[in-house]
Protein backbone atom coordinates (compact mmCIF):
# COMPACT_ATOMS: atom_id res chain seq x y z
CA UNK A 1 0.00 0.00 0.00
CA UNK A 2 1.04 3.52 -0.61
CA UNK A 3 1.55 5.76 2.36
CA UNK A 4 -1.13 8.34 2.73
CA UNK A 5 -0.16 11.84 1.61
CA UNK A 6 -1.90 14.62 3.48
CA UNK A 7 -1.78 18.24 2.30
CA UNK A 8 -1.83 21.10 4.82
CA UNK A 9 -5.48 22.10 4.55
CA UNK A 10 -5.30 25.82 5.39
CA UNK A 11 -2.50 26.47 2.93
CA UNK A 12 -4.06 24.43 0.11
CA UNK A 13 -7.49 25.90 0.67
CA UNK A 14 -6.13 29.44 0.47
CA UNK A 15 -4.02 28.58 -2.57
CA UNK A 16 -6.88 26.99 -4.49
CA UNK A 17 -9.23 29.80 -3.55
CA UNK A 18 -6.73 32.33 -4.81
CA UNK A 19 -6.41 30.63 -8.18
CA UNK A 20 -10.12 30.17 -8.71
CA UNK A 21 -10.93 33.71 -7.60
CA UNK A 22 -8.25 35.05 -9.94
CA UNK A 23 -9.63 33.23 -12.98
CA UNK A 24 -13.34 33.56 -12.22
CA UNK A 25 -15.63 36.49 -11.76
CA UNK A 26 -19.34 36.96 -11.59
CA UNK A 27 -20.46 38.76 -14.72
CA UNK A 28 -23.59 40.88 -14.85
CA UNK A 29 -26.35 39.56 -17.07
CA UNK A 30 -26.56 41.52 -20.31
CA UNK A 31 -29.96 43.03 -21.07
CA UNK A 32 -31.91 41.03 -23.63
CA UNK A 33 -32.28 42.76 -26.99
CA UNK A 34 -35.30 41.92 -29.14
CA UNK A 35 -34.22 42.17 -32.78
CA UNK A 36 -36.55 43.68 -35.36
CA UNK A 37 -34.59 43.03 -38.56
CA UNK A 38 -33.91 46.76 -39.05
CA UNK A 39 -30.14 47.24 -38.88
CA UNK A 40 -30.37 50.77 -37.50
CA UNK A 41 -33.01 50.04 -34.87
CA UNK A 42 -31.29 46.84 -33.79
CA UNK A 43 -27.85 48.48 -33.78
CA UNK A 44 -29.02 51.27 -31.50
CA UNK A 45 -30.68 48.74 -29.20
CA UNK A 46 -27.45 46.70 -29.05
CA UNK A 47 -25.50 49.88 -28.36
CA UNK A 48 -27.79 50.81 -25.46
CA UNK A 49 -27.44 47.32 -23.95
CA UNK A 50 -23.72 46.83 -24.62
CA UNK A 51 -21.18 46.85 -21.78
CA UNK A 52 -18.82 49.81 -21.73
CA UNK A 53 -16.01 47.80 -23.30
CA UNK A 54 -18.14 47.19 -26.42
CA UNK A 55 -19.67 50.66 -26.84
CA UNK A 56 -17.16 51.84 -29.46
CA UNK A 57 -17.75 48.70 -31.54
CA UNK A 58 -21.50 49.31 -31.70
CA UNK A 59 -21.03 53.03 -32.31
CA UNK A 60 -18.90 52.16 -35.36
CA UNK A 61 -21.53 49.76 -36.66
CA UNK A 62 -24.46 52.14 -36.17
CA UNK A 63 -22.52 55.03 -37.70
CA UNK A 64 -21.89 52.96 -40.84
CA UNK A 65 -25.57 52.09 -41.23
CA UNK A 66 -26.57 55.72 -40.64
CA UNK A 67 -24.10 56.94 -43.25
CA UNK A 68 -25.48 54.56 -45.85
CA UNK A 69 -29.02 55.73 -45.14
CA UNK A 70 -28.06 59.35 -45.60
CA UNK A 71 -28.42 60.11 -41.88
CA UNK A 72 -25.21 62.10 -41.66
CA UNK A 73 -25.99 63.78 -38.36
CA UNK A 74 -26.58 60.48 -36.57
CA UNK A 75 -23.43 59.02 -38.12
CA UNK A 76 -21.50 62.09 -36.95
CA UNK A 77 -22.83 61.75 -33.40
CA UNK A 78 -21.86 58.09 -33.17
CA UNK A 79 -18.43 58.62 -34.72
CA UNK A 80 -17.62 61.54 -32.43
CA UNK A 81 -18.43 59.45 -29.37
CA UNK A 82 -16.51 56.44 -30.71
CA UNK A 83 -13.43 58.42 -31.72
CA UNK A 84 -13.24 60.16 -28.35
CA UNK A 85 -13.58 56.91 -26.41
CA UNK A 86 -11.21 54.97 -28.67
CA UNK A 87 -8.58 57.71 -28.39
CA UNK A 88 -8.85 57.66 -24.60
CA UNK A 89 -8.52 53.88 -24.47
CA UNK A 90 -5.73 53.73 -27.04
CA UNK A 91 -3.62 56.64 -25.83
CA UNK A 92 -4.00 56.25 -22.08
CA UNK A 93 -4.85 52.67 -21.22
CA UNK A 94 -7.49 52.64 -18.51
CA UNK A 95 -7.81 50.16 -15.68
CA UNK A 96 -10.00 47.71 -17.60
CA UNK A 97 -7.60 47.69 -20.54
CA UNK A 98 -4.71 47.11 -18.15
CA UNK A 99 -6.51 44.20 -16.51
CA UNK A 100 -7.01 42.51 -19.88
CA UNK A 101 -3.23 42.35 -20.33
CA UNK A 102 -2.78 40.22 -17.26
CA UNK A 103 -2.26 36.53 -17.73
CA UNK A 104 -5.71 35.45 -16.57
CA UNK A 105 -7.90 37.94 -18.43
CA UNK A 106 -9.21 37.62 -21.98
CA UNK A 107 -8.17 40.09 -24.66
CA UNK A 108 -11.86 40.75 -25.31
CA UNK A 109 -12.18 42.10 -21.73
CA UNK A 110 -10.41 45.30 -22.77
CA UNK A 111 -12.32 48.24 -24.26
CA UNK A 112 -12.64 47.83 -28.02
CA UNK A 113 -10.63 50.27 -30.13
CA UNK A 114 -10.19 48.09 -33.22
CA UNK A 115 -7.28 47.13 -35.42
CA UNK A 116 -5.45 49.90 -37.33
CA UNK A 117 -7.66 49.54 -40.42
CA UNK A 118 -10.80 49.91 -38.28
CA UNK A 119 -9.50 53.00 -36.49
CA UNK A 120 -8.39 54.49 -39.82
CA UNK A 121 -11.80 53.89 -41.41
CA UNK A 122 -13.59 55.65 -38.56
CA UNK A 123 -11.44 58.74 -39.10
CA UNK A 124 -12.05 58.56 -42.85
CA UNK A 125 -15.83 58.47 -42.37
CA UNK A 126 -15.69 61.36 -39.94
CA UNK A 127 -13.52 63.32 -42.35
CA UNK A 128 -16.02 63.11 -45.19
CA UNK A 129 -18.77 64.24 -42.81
CA UNK A 130 -16.69 67.27 -41.86
CA UNK A 131 -16.37 68.08 -45.55
CA UNK A 132 -20.14 67.67 -45.93
CA UNK A 133 -20.54 70.35 -43.25
CA UNK A 134 -18.28 72.78 -45.12
CA UNK A 135 -15.17 72.16 -42.99
CA UNK A 136 -12.43 70.89 -45.34
CA UNK A 137 -9.76 71.92 -42.82
CA UNK A 138 -11.17 69.54 -40.20
CA UNK A 139 -11.69 66.92 -42.88
CA UNK A 140 -8.01 67.16 -43.78
CA UNK A 141 -7.04 66.72 -40.12
CA UNK A 142 -9.09 63.52 -39.94
CA UNK A 143 -7.61 62.13 -43.18
CA UNK A 144 -4.13 62.78 -41.80
CA UNK A 145 -5.13 61.09 -38.55
CA UNK A 146 -6.42 58.08 -40.51
CA UNK A 147 -3.10 57.75 -42.32
CA UNK A 148 -1.19 58.05 -39.04
CA UNK A 149 -3.31 55.32 -37.42
CA UNK A 150 -2.17 52.93 -40.15
CA UNK A 151 1.51 53.64 -39.49
CA UNK A 152 3.81 51.06 -37.98
CA UNK A 153 4.06 51.89 -34.28
CA UNK A 154 7.29 49.97 -33.65
CA UNK A 155 10.00 51.00 -36.08
CA UNK A 156 8.12 53.42 -38.40
CA UNK A 157 9.51 51.64 -41.47
CA UNK A 158 6.05 50.74 -42.75
CA UNK A 159 4.18 54.03 -42.64
CA UNK A 160 0.56 54.47 -43.70
CA UNK A 161 0.04 53.69 -47.37
CA UNK A 162 -3.61 54.44 -48.04
CA UNK A 163 -4.01 56.14 -51.42
CA UNK A 164 -7.17 58.12 -50.67
CA UNK A 165 -6.10 59.52 -47.32
CA UNK A 166 -3.12 61.31 -48.86
CA UNK A 167 -5.07 62.25 -51.99
CA UNK A 168 -7.89 63.83 -49.99
CA UNK A 169 -5.37 65.55 -47.74
CA UNK A 170 -3.97 67.28 -50.81
CA UNK A 171 -7.39 68.07 -52.29
CA UNK A 172 -8.49 69.74 -49.05
CA UNK A 173 -5.29 71.78 -49.13
CA UNK A 174 -6.01 72.85 -52.71
CA UNK A 175 -9.55 73.84 -51.73
CA UNK A 176 -8.06 75.96 -48.95
CA UNK A 177 -5.79 77.66 -51.52
CA UNK A 178 -2.72 75.78 -50.39
CA UNK A 179 -0.41 73.45 -52.29
CA UNK A 180 -1.42 69.78 -52.24
CA UNK A 181 1.32 68.55 -54.58
CA UNK A 182 3.27 66.61 -51.94
CA UNK A 183 0.16 64.74 -50.77
CA UNK A 184 -0.76 63.94 -54.38
CA UNK A 185 2.74 62.58 -55.01
CA UNK A 186 2.50 60.35 -51.92
CA UNK A 187 -0.90 59.06 -53.01
CA UNK A 188 0.39 58.19 -56.47
CA UNK A 189 3.46 56.45 -55.03
CA UNK A 190 1.24 54.25 -52.85
CA UNK A 191 -1.05 53.53 -55.80
CA UNK A 192 1.86 52.42 -57.97
CA UNK A 193 3.30 50.24 -55.18
CA UNK A 194 -0.04 48.44 -54.84
CA UNK A 195 -0.77 48.33 -58.59
CA UNK A 196 -3.88 50.45 -58.16
CA UNK A 197 -5.46 53.14 -60.32
CA UNK A 198 -3.48 56.38 -60.31
CA UNK A 199 -5.61 59.23 -58.87
CA UNK A 200 -6.10 62.22 -61.20
CA UNK A 201 -4.89 65.79 -60.90
CA UNK A 202 -6.84 68.03 -58.54
CA UNK A 203 -9.68 70.21 -59.80
CA UNK A 204 -10.18 73.13 -57.43
CA UNK A 205 -13.41 74.04 -59.22
CA UNK A 206 -15.05 70.66 -58.67
CA UNK A 207 -18.10 71.21 -56.48
CA UNK A 208 -19.38 67.63 -56.06
CA UNK A 209 -17.32 65.07 -54.15
CA UNK A 210 -18.31 61.43 -54.63
CA UNK A 211 -17.24 58.96 -51.93
CA UNK A 212 -17.95 55.35 -52.90
CA UNK A 213 -17.47 51.95 -51.27
CA UNK A 214 -18.15 48.38 -52.35
CA UNK A 215 -17.35 44.77 -51.51
CA UNK A 216 -17.29 43.11 -48.10
CA UNK A 217 -14.42 43.93 -45.77
CA UNK A 218 -12.22 41.61 -43.68
CA UNK A 219 -13.51 39.38 -40.92
CA UNK A 220 -11.55 38.13 -37.91
CA UNK A 221 -10.99 34.69 -36.44
CA UNK A 222 -8.67 33.13 -33.87
CA UNK A 223 -5.95 30.75 -35.05
CA UNK A 224 -3.05 28.90 -33.48
CA UNK A 225 -2.98 26.05 -30.97
CA UNK A 226 -4.70 28.09 -28.27
CA UNK A 227 -6.60 30.57 -30.44
CA UNK A 228 -3.91 33.16 -29.67
CA UNK A 229 -3.38 34.36 -33.25
CA UNK A 230 -5.62 37.04 -34.71
CA UNK A 231 -6.17 36.20 -38.35
CA UNK A 232 -8.41 37.48 -41.11
CA UNK A 233 -10.83 36.10 -43.65
CA UNK A 234 -10.17 38.42 -46.58
CA UNK A 235 -12.18 37.02 -49.46
CA UNK A 236 -11.87 38.85 -52.76
CA UNK A 237 -15.02 40.79 -53.56
CA UNK A 238 -16.60 40.00 -56.91
CA UNK A 239 -17.26 43.71 -57.31
CA UNK A 240 -13.99 45.49 -58.09
CA UNK A 241 -15.07 48.79 -59.64
CA UNK A 242 -17.99 51.21 -60.00
CA UNK A 243 -19.17 53.83 -62.48
CA UNK A 244 -21.55 56.76 -62.21
CA UNK A 245 -23.34 58.06 -65.31
CA UNK A 246 -24.73 61.56 -64.90
CA UNK A 247 -25.59 64.31 -67.41
CA UNK A 248 -24.32 62.18 -70.27
CA UNK A 249 -20.92 61.59 -68.65
CA UNK A 250 -19.50 58.43 -67.13
CA UNK A 251 -17.39 58.90 -63.99
CA UNK A 252 -15.04 56.05 -63.11
CA UNK A 253 -14.90 54.99 -59.45
CA UNK A 254 -11.93 52.60 -59.23
CA UNK A 255 -10.82 50.81 -56.07
CA UNK A 256 -8.13 53.13 -54.74
CA UNK A 257 -7.86 51.39 -51.36
CA UNK A 258 -8.44 47.79 -50.28
CA UNK A 259 -9.26 47.22 -46.58
CA UNK A 260 -8.51 43.51 -46.89
CA UNK A 261 -4.99 44.43 -47.94
CA UNK A 262 -4.72 47.01 -45.17
CA UNK A 263 -5.93 44.55 -42.51
CA UNK A 264 -3.25 42.00 -43.34
CA UNK A 265 -0.24 44.21 -44.16
CA UNK A 266 1.79 47.18 -43.05
CA UNK A 267 3.30 48.93 -46.04
CA UNK A 268 2.95 45.77 -48.11
CA UNK A 269 4.52 43.50 -45.48
CA UNK A 270 2.27 40.65 -44.38
CA UNK A 271 1.53 40.89 -40.66
CA UNK A 272 0.81 38.17 -38.08
CA UNK A 273 -1.04 39.20 -34.95
CA UNK A 274 0.09 36.84 -32.20
CA UNK A 275 -0.53 37.03 -28.46
CA UNK A 276 2.60 34.99 -27.92
CA UNK A 277 3.26 35.75 -24.25
CA UNK A 278 0.02 34.12 -23.16
CA UNK A 279 0.33 31.18 -25.54
CA UNK A 280 3.87 30.39 -24.39
CA UNK A 281 2.88 30.66 -20.74
CA UNK A 282 -0.09 28.33 -21.19
CA UNK A 283 2.00 25.70 -22.95
CA UNK A 284 4.87 25.99 -20.47
CA UNK A 285 2.66 25.89 -17.41
CA UNK A 286 0.78 22.87 -18.71
CA UNK A 287 4.03 20.98 -19.38
CA UNK A 288 5.45 21.83 -15.94
CA UNK A 289 2.23 20.61 -14.40
CA UNK A 290 2.40 17.27 -16.21
CA UNK A 291 6.01 16.68 -15.25
CA UNK A 292 5.47 17.66 -11.61
CA UNK A 293 2.42 15.45 -11.17
CA UNK A 294 4.21 12.46 -12.66
CA UNK A 295 7.12 13.15 -10.30
CA UNK A 296 4.72 13.27 -7.36
CA UNK A 297 3.31 9.86 -8.23
CA UNK A 298 6.78 8.35 -8.54
CA UNK A 299 7.85 9.87 -5.23
CA UNK A 300 4.72 8.59 -3.52
CA UNK A 301 5.34 5.09 -4.82
CA UNK A 302 8.78 5.11 -3.21
CA UNK A 303 7.68 6.29 0.23
CA UNK A 304 7.32 2.76 1.63
CA UNK A 305 10.89 1.93 0.60
CA UNK A 306 12.19 4.22 3.28
CA UNK A 307 11.67 4.52 6.98
CA UNK A 308 11.97 7.30 9.52
CA UNK A 309 13.49 10.50 8.26
CA UNK A 310 13.86 9.19 4.70
CA UNK A 311 10.15 8.37 4.57
CA UNK A 312 9.26 11.87 5.73
CA UNK A 313 11.66 13.36 3.14
CA UNK A 314 10.06 11.30 0.39
CA UNK A 315 6.60 12.29 1.57
CA UNK A 316 7.56 15.98 1.59
CA UNK A 317 9.04 15.63 -1.90
CA UNK A 318 5.85 14.00 -3.18
CA UNK A 319 3.80 16.69 -1.51
CA UNK A 320 5.90 19.48 -3.05
CA UNK A 321 5.77 18.00 -6.55
CA UNK A 322 2.03 17.46 -6.30
CA UNK A 323 1.53 21.06 -5.20
CA UNK A 324 3.69 22.38 -8.06
CA UNK A 325 1.84 20.20 -10.53
CA UNK A 326 -1.55 21.30 -9.25
CA UNK A 327 -0.60 24.97 -9.29
CA UNK A 328 0.82 24.74 -12.82
CA UNK A 329 -2.22 22.91 -14.19
CA UNK A 330 -4.55 25.44 -12.57
CA UNK A 331 -2.51 28.31 -13.96
CA UNK A 332 -2.55 26.75 -17.42
CA UNK A 333 -6.30 26.22 -17.38
CA UNK A 334 -6.88 29.77 -16.14
CA UNK A 335 -4.72 31.39 -18.82
CA UNK A 336 -6.81 32.89 -21.63
CA UNK A 337 -4.66 33.53 -24.73
CA UNK A 338 -7.66 33.90 -27.06
CA UNK A 339 -7.23 36.64 -29.65
CA UNK A 340 -9.77 39.44 -29.62
CA UNK A 341 -12.00 38.72 -32.62
CA UNK A 342 -14.57 41.46 -32.01
CA UNK A 343 -14.90 43.15 -35.39
CA UNK A 344 -16.51 46.10 -37.10
CA UNK A 345 -18.39 43.69 -39.34
CA UNK A 346 -20.29 45.94 -41.77
CA UNK A 347 -17.35 47.66 -43.45
CA UNK A 348 -16.48 47.59 -47.17
CA UNK A 349 -13.47 46.13 -48.95
CA UNK A 350 -12.88 48.95 -51.42
CA UNK A 351 -12.85 52.74 -51.09
CA UNK A 352 -13.18 55.07 -54.06
CA UNK A 353 -13.61 58.76 -54.82
CA UNK A 354 -14.24 61.20 -57.65
CA UNK A 355 -14.70 64.98 -57.91
CA UNK A 356 -16.78 66.64 -60.63
CA UNK A 357 -18.48 69.88 -61.58
CA UNK A 358 -22.28 70.05 -61.70
CA UNK A 359 -24.61 73.05 -61.97
CA UNK A 360 -27.32 73.66 -59.33
CA UNK A 361 -30.35 71.37 -59.52
CA UNK A 362 -31.27 67.69 -59.35
CA UNK A 363 -29.20 65.34 -61.49
CA UNK A 364 -30.59 61.80 -61.96
CA UNK A 365 -27.71 59.35 -62.20
CA UNK A 366 -27.06 55.65 -62.65
CA UNK A 367 -24.59 53.91 -60.39
CA UNK A 368 -23.25 50.55 -61.60
CA UNK A 369 -20.93 47.98 -60.01
CA UNK A 370 -18.72 45.66 -62.07
CA UNK A 371 -16.55 42.56 -61.71
CA UNK A 372 -12.95 42.14 -62.84
CA UNK A 373 -13.99 41.47 -66.45
CA UNK A 374 -16.15 44.58 -66.54
CA UNK A 375 -19.41 42.62 -66.41
CA UNK A 376 -22.27 44.45 -64.73
CA UNK A 377 -23.16 43.08 -61.29
CA UNK A 378 -25.75 45.55 -60.01
CA UNK A 379 -27.33 48.92 -60.82
CA UNK A 380 -28.78 51.68 -58.66
CA UNK A 381 -30.56 54.89 -59.52
CA UNK A 382 -29.50 57.91 -57.47
CA UNK A 383 -30.10 61.64 -57.61
CA UNK A 384 -27.31 64.16 -57.07
CA UNK A 385 -28.73 67.39 -55.68
CA UNK A 386 -26.65 70.55 -55.97
CA UNK A 387 -28.20 73.50 -54.10
CA UNK A 388 -28.34 76.98 -55.56
CA UNK A 389 -25.65 79.17 -53.97
CA UNK A 390 -26.85 81.85 -51.57
CA UNK A 391 -25.54 85.18 -52.96
CA UNK A 392 -25.89 86.84 -49.55
CA UNK A 393 -23.10 84.70 -48.13
CA UNK A 394 -20.53 86.28 -50.41
CA UNK A 395 -18.15 83.33 -50.45
CA UNK A 396 -17.51 80.27 -52.58
CA UNK A 397 -20.39 77.77 -52.44
CA UNK A 398 -19.91 74.76 -50.18
CA UNK A 399 -18.88 71.47 -51.79
CA UNK A 400 -21.64 68.86 -52.12
CA UNK A 401 -20.58 65.54 -50.57
CA UNK A 402 -22.29 62.40 -51.91
CA UNK A 403 -21.77 59.02 -50.24
CA UNK A 404 -22.45 55.94 -52.39
CA UNK A 405 -22.37 52.36 -51.11
CA UNK A 406 -22.97 48.94 -52.59
CA UNK A 407 -23.41 47.41 -49.14
CA UNK A 408 -26.84 46.97 -47.51
CA UNK A 409 -27.93 49.55 -44.98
Amino acid sequence: MLSRISFPRPACTALLAGFFLTGCATLPTAPRVVLTGDALVDGNAQLAAAPLKDKVLWQYRVATTSLRRGLGDEAKEKLDAALAQAAANYGAVNSEAAKSRRMFRKESDKPFVGEPYERALSSFYRGLLYWRDGEPDNARALFRSAQLLDSDTTDKTHAGDYVLFDYLDGLASEKLNNDGADALARARTSAKAQSRAIPPDYDRQANVLLFAEYGRGPRKYAGGEYGEQLRFIAEQSKTVSARLTVDGRTIQLPAYDDLNFQATTRGGRTMDHVLGNKAVFKSGANTVGDVALVGAVVAAQNINRYDGTHSRDAQNAALGLAAIGLISKLASSATTPDADTRAWDNIPQYLSFAALRLPPGDHPATLTFHDASGTLRSTRQVTLTVPTPDPSIGSAPQDVVIFLSELPN
